[in-house]
This record gives C-alpha cells, sequence and structure tokens, in this order.
C-alpha cells in the first residue's frame, strides 16, 4: 500500500473516531434557548429536600423560595424565545446527581440551594446571587451551656488557654453534617485547620440530622443556616432545638446552569436582576422568610446587574 493510501486510510479512522465528539459538540454549540424554544419545554431540576428553598407539598406538587424564583425566570423565558406557551418540567433530582444531570443535559437549570464555588464552575455555570447564604450548626435547646458558647465563639477564643479548652470539649462531641454539601466540606477543613479529632458522621438528609440532634446521638447539625430552620420547624422539634448565634460562613446561592452557554445565562440573570430592581423580591422572600431587614435589600441590590 503507498504512502498515500495510508494517509487517506488513516485520516478516514481518525475521522469515524472523532463524528461522535464532533456531533456532541454541535449539540452543545446549538445552546440550551435553541433545544428550549424548538421543544417549547424548560427542563428544572430541583431538590425535594431542601425546604425553604424546594421541596415537594404532595405527590406532585413543588413549592419553596428558589421554585417561585424559577417561575418568574420561566415566563421570562418565554416572552424571550417568542413563545406562546412553554411547558415547564420540574425534575426531582438527589444531592450527589443535580449536577451531572445539567452536565449531561437531562435538565436546562437547577432550582435549589446550591452554593457558589470555583471547584463547581469548573463544572458548571451559575446566575447571579439568589440568596445570602452560609454555614450555621443547629443544638438543642437544653444543649450544655459551654457547648453553646463554644460554637458561638463566646469568651477568650484569642487566648490559648480557651482555645486549647474549646478544642479539647470538641473532641468530645458529635458533629453531624449532609454529606456531599459545601457544609461538609467546610467543616471538614475546619477542624483540619484547628488540629480537632472530633467525631464528624454524615447524613443523608437534614431531616436526619434534625432527629441525631434531638435524640441526643449528634450534639450540632451544621448545614445551610436557611435549611437547618426549615427543617427544624418541619419536623415539629422547633422547641426541641436552636439555631447557634453565628454564621460560621458567607456563601452566596444561585442558580447552576449549562457551562458555556451566556445566552441562557443572560436571561436568567435578566430576569432575577428586574425582579431585584423592581423591589418584587421583597415579596418572594417574604412568604418564605420573614420580611427582609435592610441589611437583605442591599444584598439584592448589589447584586442586580444594571440593563
Amino acid at each position: 500500500m503507498s504512502h498515500a493510501a495510508c494517509r487517506l486510510r488513516a485520516a478516514a479512522a481518525l475521522l469515524l473516531v472523532a463524528a461522535p465528539f464532533a456531533l456532541a459538540q454541535t449539540v452543545r454549540a446549538a445552546g440550551a434557548l435553541d433545544r428550549i424554544r424548538e421543544a417549547a419545554r424548560l427542563r428544572v431540576g430541583y431538590r425535594v429536600d431542601a425546604r425553604p428553598f424546594s421541596y415537594k407539598t404532595g405527590e406532585s406538587d413543588i413549592a419553596g423560595y428558589s421554585i417561585e424564583l424559577c417561575r418568574k425566570v420561566a415566563d421570562d423565558v418565554k416572552t424571550e424565545l417568542g413563545l406562546s406557551s412553554l411547558s415547564v418540567d420540574w425534575v426531582p433530582l438527589g444531592l450527589d446527581q443535580r449536577f451531572s444531570a445539567l452536565q449531561q443535559g437531562r435538565v436546562d437549570m437547577l432550582c435549589g440551594a446550591d452554593t457558589v464555588t470555583l471547584e463547581r464552575r469548573a463544572e458548571v455555570s451559575f446566575s447571579i446571587p439568589i440568596f445570602p447564604g452560609g454555614v450555621g450548626a443547629l443544638i438543642r435547646a437544653d444543649a450544655a451551656p459551654r457547648l453553646r458558647d463554644v460554637l458561638a465563639g463566646r469568651g477568650q477564643p484569642f487566648r490559648p488557654t480557651w482555645r486549647a479548652a474549646a478544642t479539647q470539649l470538641l473532641q468530645t462531641r458529635v458533629f453531624s453534617v449532609v454529606g456531599g454539601t459545601t457544609a461538609d466540606e467546610w467543616l471538614a477543613a475546619r477542624f483540619t485547620d484547628l488540629h480537632i479529632s472530633a467525631d464528624v458522621r454524615r447524613v443523608a438528609s437534614y431531616d436526619v440530622g434534625v432527629r441525631a440532634v434531638v435524640d441526643r446521638t449528634s450534639d450540632a447539625l451544621f448545614g445551610e443556616r436557611a435549611i437547618l430552620l426549615a427543617a427544624a420547624r418541619h419536623s415539629g422539634s422547633g422547641r426541641d432545638v436552636v439555631l447557634v448565634d453565628r454564621l460560621f460562613s458567607h456563601e452566596p446561592l444561585a442558580f447552576a446552569l449549562p457551562r458555556g452557554d451566556e445566552n441562557l445565562r443572560l436571561v436568567v440573570d435578566r430576569s432575577l436582576s428586574r425582579l431585584y430592581r423592581s423591589g418584587a423580591i421583597g415579596d418572594i422572600y417574604a412568604h418564605a422568610f420573614g420580611e427582609p431587614d435592610e441589611q437583605t435589600l442591599t444584598f439584592f441590590r448589589w447584586n442586580a446587574l444594571p440593563d
């Protein structure tokens, strides 16, 4: 066989190998908005256990702060695409599958309570922030005052003797956190930095974690502060548990979107910005969390993008 023939055969083989990849890239390049327009359908992934952001209220009914925001976004997507109607498919997703569902194109956006991190931005994109989140801790109402003070940072935390005593106390306690959350990562990193070897147990959900605190098998549950509060109230254990008066981290929450799809992100950000600037966000926020204070309203004003 001549050298020219060998080169042609090699080129043909390369094309056969590259074809599926090229097709996938072409489909991806088409963009979520084009898929939504063609199907007249928006597929929204949501978590069923992230009250008050997203949760089920019945067999097929869903509610929550994030759900209401996404409904507003869906209306604006319909208008942006000039569609007479737009079907919204709400796709329930577990904590460990939500980002892969987005990457694989099974949903067009995630409507839940996801913290924006650099690691996650390597896999997905995010809208402008929708909530001023952060890690909090839930303990029993009758927890030892010393434990409450240490977790709240009260006392003299910068004195070596105080820190030594606090470390010793924490190492005798059991803590829980929902596995796979940013609170899970934060707690592990924090204990490593402080050289604390504590018993940390990963639980499957916030409800399970709250029950562990109520049953005294865990001394504290760490997680997104707003979800902790809602989980405690929903479980009927509101009088048995309290939130520690401290926000351990500042982690704005946002909607996750397909990475590299700036057209869809533009529509979502424009929709959210209009809600923030108009002040309509106040009623949606109040329904889920109570009347927003001035600091919260400032958060929305700062994150709204100008037209």
